[in-house]
Protein backbone atom coordinates (compact mmCIF):
# COMPACT_ATOMS: atom_id res chain seq x y z
CA UNK A 1 0.00 0.00 0.00
CA UNK A 2 2.93 2.23 0.86
CA UNK A 3 4.43 1.68 -2.43
CA UNK A 4 1.52 2.47 -4.28
CA UNK A 5 0.58 5.41 -2.74
CA UNK A 6 4.41 7.00 -3.29
CA UNK A 7 3.70 6.00 -6.70
CA UNK A 8 1.14 7.99 -7.38
CA UNK A 9 2.91 10.94 -5.41
CA UNK A 10 5.84 10.28 -8.21
CA UNK A 11 3.86 9.80 -11.17
CA UNK A 12 2.77 13.63 -10.35
CA UNK A 13 6.16 14.74 -10.73
CA UNK A 14 6.14 14.07 -14.48
CA UNK A 15 5.88 17.74 -16.43
CA UNK A 16 3.66 20.43 -18.19
CA UNK A 17 4.90 22.44 -21.07
CA UNK A 18 7.08 23.22 -23.48
CA UNK A 19 7.63 24.06 -27.71
CA UNK A 20 10.26 22.07 -29.14
CA UNK A 21 12.81 25.10 -29.56
CA UNK A 22 11.97 27.61 -26.25
CA UNK A 23 10.59 26.52 -23.27
CA UNK A 24 7.25 28.42 -22.05
CA UNK A 25 6.16 29.27 -18.45
CA UNK A 26 3.41 27.28 -17.01
CA UNK A 27 1.64 25.74 -14.20
CA UNK A 28 -0.47 23.07 -13.52
CA UNK A 29 -2.88 20.91 -11.15
CA UNK A 30 -3.55 17.25 -11.24
CA UNK A 31 -5.63 15.02 -8.94
CA UNK A 32 -5.57 11.13 -8.82
CA UNK A 33 -7.46 8.51 -8.04
CA UNK A 34 -7.09 3.98 -7.90
CA UNK A 35 -9.82 1.75 -8.00
CA UNK A 36 -8.48 0.04 -4.28
CA UNK A 37 -8.54 3.67 -2.47
CA UNK A 38 -11.63 5.75 -1.39
CA UNK A 39 -9.67 8.73 -1.28
CA UNK A 40 -7.37 10.99 -3.64
CA UNK A 41 -4.47 13.22 -3.77
CA UNK A 42 -3.75 16.62 -5.53
CA UNK A 43 -0.60 17.43 -7.15
CA UNK A 44 0.82 21.42 -9.12
CA UNK A 45 3.85 22.27 -10.80
CA UNK A 46 5.31 25.32 -12.00
CA UNK A 47 8.13 26.25 -14.68
CA UNK A 48 9.42 29.79 -14.23
CA UNK A 49 12.04 31.61 -15.95
CA UNK A 50 15.04 32.82 -13.53
CA UNK A 51 16.42 36.73 -14.14
CA UNK A 52 19.52 34.61 -14.99
CA UNK A 53 17.84 33.16 -17.50
CA UNK A 54 18.00 29.81 -16.23
CA UNK A 55 14.61 27.82 -15.33
CA UNK A 56 13.43 26.60 -12.14
CA UNK A 57 11.13 23.59 -12.26
CA UNK A 58 9.08 23.21 -9.14
CA UNK A 59 6.58 20.35 -8.00
CA UNK A 60 4.54 19.62 -4.45
CA UNK A 61 2.32 16.90 -4.07
CA UNK A 62 -0.15 15.62 -1.12
CA UNK A 63 -2.02 12.31 -0.49
CA UNK A 64 -3.40 11.81 3.12
CA UNK A 65 -0.83 11.93 5.79
CA UNK A 66 2.28 11.68 2.71
CA UNK A 67 3.73 14.67 0.84
CA UNK A 68 6.96 15.31 -1.10
CA UNK A 69 8.77 18.85 -3.03
CA UNK A 70 10.83 18.59 -5.77
CA UNK A 71 12.71 21.45 -7.86
CA UNK A 72 15.08 21.33 -10.96
CA UNK A 73 17.32 24.31 -11.96
CA UNK A 74 17.91 23.69 -15.27
CA UNK A 75 19.38 25.54 -18.97
CA UNK A 76 18.82 25.07 -22.28
CA UNK A 77 22.36 24.58 -23.88
CA UNK A 78 22.72 24.10 -27.52
CA UNK A 79 19.50 22.68 -27.78
CA UNK A 80 19.09 20.80 -24.86
CA UNK A 81 18.13 20.42 -21.57
CA UNK A 82 20.92 21.00 -19.11
CA UNK A 83 20.39 20.32 -15.02
CA UNK A 84 22.08 22.31 -12.62
CA UNK A 85 20.58 21.77 -8.89
CA UNK A 86 18.46 19.17 -8.37
CA UNK A 87 16.36 18.90 -4.56
CA UNK A 88 13.88 16.10 -3.21
CA UNK A 89 12.33 15.67 0.17
CA UNK A 90 9.46 13.27 0.96
CA UNK A 91 7.68 12.92 4.04
CA UNK A 92 4.81 10.64 5.82
CA UNK A 93 4.64 7.38 4.65
CA UNK A 94 7.48 6.15 7.17
CA UNK A 95 10.80 6.99 6.71
CA UNK A 96 11.45 10.65 4.92
CA UNK A 97 13.97 10.80 2.52
CA UNK A 98 16.12 13.58 1.00
CA UNK A 99 18.38 14.06 -2.34
CA UNK A 100 20.31 16.73 -3.01
CA UNK A 101 22.09 16.90 -6.22
CA UNK A 102 24.38 19.82 -8.15
CA UNK A 103 25.67 19.09 -11.78
CA UNK A 104 28.95 20.89 -12.05
CA UNK A 105 29.74 20.69 -16.33
CA UNK A 106 32.95 22.64 -15.82
CA UNK A 107 34.49 19.64 -14.03
CA UNK A 108 31.97 16.94 -15.70
CA UNK A 109 31.06 16.21 -11.79
CA UNK A 110 27.87 15.26 -10.20
CA UNK A 111 27.86 15.49 -6.32
CA UNK A 112 25.64 15.45 -3.15
CA UNK A 113 23.51 13.04 -0.80
CA UNK A 114 20.86 10.63 -1.29
CA UNK A 115 19.36 9.62 2.21
CA UNK A 116 22.76 10.22 3.67
CA UNK A 117 24.64 8.08 1.00
CA UNK A 118 27.56 10.26 -0.63
CA UNK A 119 27.14 11.23 -4.34
CA UNK A 120 30.26 12.03 -6.54
CA UNK A 121 30.45 10.72 -10.19
CA UNK A 122 31.18 11.27 -13.29
CA UNK A 123 28.70 13.47 -15.67
CA UNK A 124 28.31 12.35 -19.44
CA UNK A 125 27.09 14.64 -22.13
CA UNK A 126 23.28 14.73 -22.02
CA UNK A 127 22.75 13.33 -18.26
CA UNK A 128 19.38 14.50 -16.56
CA UNK A 129 18.05 14.91 -13.34
CA UNK A 130 14.49 12.86 -11.98
CA UNK A 131 13.02 16.21 -13.39
CA UNK A 132 14.85 17.67 -15.85
CA UNK A 133 14.49 14.08 -18.19
CA UNK A 134 10.64 14.95 -18.47
CA UNK A 135 11.33 18.70 -19.91
CA UNK A 136 13.16 16.92 -22.29
CA UNK A 137 11.02 13.99 -22.92
CA UNK A 138 8.38 16.55 -24.02
CA UNK A 139 10.68 18.50 -25.91
CA UNK A 140 11.71 15.08 -28.47
CA UNK A 141 7.93 14.41 -28.51
CA UNK A 142 7.23 18.11 -29.81
CA UNK A 143 9.86 17.13 -32.53
CA UNK A 144 8.65 14.15 -34.17
CA UNK A 145 10.72 11.83 -32.46
CA UNK A 146 9.27 8.39 -31.80
CA UNK A 147 11.84 6.56 -29.94
CA UNK A 148 13.97 8.59 -26.63
CA UNK A 149 16.80 7.12 -24.07
CA UNK A 150 18.00 9.31 -21.37
CA UNK A 151 20.78 9.14 -19.32
CA UNK A 152 19.08 9.95 -15.52
CA UNK A 153 21.45 10.47 -12.20
CA UNK A 154 18.75 8.01 -9.67
CA UNK A 155 20.05 7.98 -6.65
CA UNK A 156 23.92 7.84 -6.37
CA UNK A 157 23.99 5.97 -10.17
CA UNK A 158 23.00 6.34 -14.03
CA UNK A 159 20.20 4.41 -14.95
CA UNK A 160 18.48 4.27 -18.49
CA UNK A 161 14.93 5.81 -19.26
CA UNK A 162 13.76 4.52 -22.70
CA UNK A 163 10.14 5.85 -23.89
CA UNK A 164 8.46 5.27 -27.51
CA UNK A 165 5.10 6.93 -29.03
CA UNK A 166 2.26 4.71 -29.40
CA UNK A 167 0.46 7.24 -31.28
CA UNK A 168 -2.13 9.69 -31.33
CA UNK A 169 -5.64 9.55 -29.02
CA UNK A 170 -8.39 12.11 -27.91
CA UNK A 171 -8.71 12.10 -24.09
CA UNK A 172 -10.99 13.73 -21.78
CA UNK A 173 -9.95 16.07 -19.10
CA UNK A 174 -10.89 17.94 -16.22
CA UNK A 175 -11.01 20.50 -18.55
CA UNK A 176 -12.47 19.30 -21.38
CA UNK A 177 -11.48 16.97 -24.23
CA UNK A 178 -7.75 17.62 -26.18
CA UNK A 179 -5.85 15.60 -28.50
CA UNK A 180 -2.52 14.15 -26.92
CA UNK A 181 0.26 11.93 -27.80
CA UNK A 182 0.29 8.87 -26.19
CA UNK A 183 3.59 7.79 -24.85
CA UNK A 184 5.07 4.44 -23.22
CA UNK A 185 7.66 3.87 -20.80
CA UNK A 186 9.70 1.12 -22.20
CA UNK A 187 10.53 -2.27 -19.62
CA UNK A 188 12.23 -4.86 -19.72
CA UNK A 189 9.20 -7.59 -19.10
CA UNK A 190 11.33 -9.69 -17.71
CA UNK A 191 12.63 -7.13 -14.82
CA UNK A 192 9.86 -5.50 -14.63
CA UNK A 193 5.84 -5.93 -14.75
CA UNK A 194 4.79 -2.46 -14.72
CA UNK A 195 3.05 -0.30 -17.25
CA UNK A 196 3.13 3.47 -17.49
CA UNK A 197 1.33 5.28 -20.22
CA UNK A 198 1.08 8.95 -20.68
CA UNK A 199 -0.55 11.73 -22.77
CA UNK A 200 0.46 15.13 -23.65
CA UNK A 201 -1.44 17.61 -25.34
CA UNK A 202 -0.47 18.21 -28.46
CA UNK A 203 -2.06 21.84 -28.90
CA UNK A 204 -0.99 23.16 -25.43
CA UNK A 205 2.75 22.44 -26.30
CA UNK A 206 2.98 18.83 -25.09
CA UNK A 207 1.29 19.17 -21.50
CA UNK A 208 1.23 16.61 -19.43
CA UNK A 209 -2.59 15.65 -19.25
CA UNK A 210 -3.28 12.02 -18.36
CA UNK A 211 -0.69 9.18 -16.80
CA UNK A 212 -1.89 5.55 -16.15
CA UNK A 213 -0.03 3.26 -14.30
CA UNK A 214 -0.73 -0.44 -13.90
CA UNK A 215 1.54 -2.36 -10.93
CA UNK A 216 3.11 -5.78 -11.24
CA UNK A 217 0.13 -7.18 -8.83
CA UNK A 218 -2.35 -5.63 -10.79
CA UNK A 219 -3.77 -2.45 -9.25
CA UNK A 220 -4.35 0.52 -11.58
CA UNK A 221 -3.66 4.44 -11.06
CA UNK A 222 -4.25 7.64 -13.09
CA UNK A 223 -3.51 11.05 -12.65
CA UNK A 224 -5.54 13.38 -14.99
CA UNK A 225 -5.20 17.11 -15.45
CA UNK A 226 -7.44 19.70 -13.22
CA UNK A 227 -6.41 22.46 -14.69
CA UNK A 228 -3.10 24.43 -16.04
CA UNK A 229 -1.91 27.48 -18.22
CA UNK A 230 0.25 27.53 -21.29
CA UNK A 231 2.70 31.13 -21.71
CA UNK A 232 -0.15 32.61 -19.33
CA UNK A 233 -3.04 30.82 -21.38
CA UNK A 234 -5.43 28.76 -19.85
CA UNK A 235 -5.99 24.96 -21.42
CA UNK A 236 -8.80 24.36 -22.62
CA UNK A 237 -10.64 21.22 -23.81
CA UNK A 238 -12.52 20.92 -27.20
CA UNK A 239 -16.13 21.83 -26.84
Amino acid sequence: MHRAILFILAAFALPASLMASELQPFSASYTADWKQLPFSGKAERSLQKQEDGTWKLDFSASMLVAGLTETSWLSIVNGAVQPHKYRYARNGLGKSKKIKHDFDWQTQRATGSDRGTPVNLTLIQGVQDKSSYQLALQRDIAKGKTSMSYQVLDGDELETYDFRVLGEERVETLVGTVDAIKVERVRDPTQSKRITVLWFAKDWDFLLVRLQQVEKDGKEYQIILEQGSVNNKTVKGHS
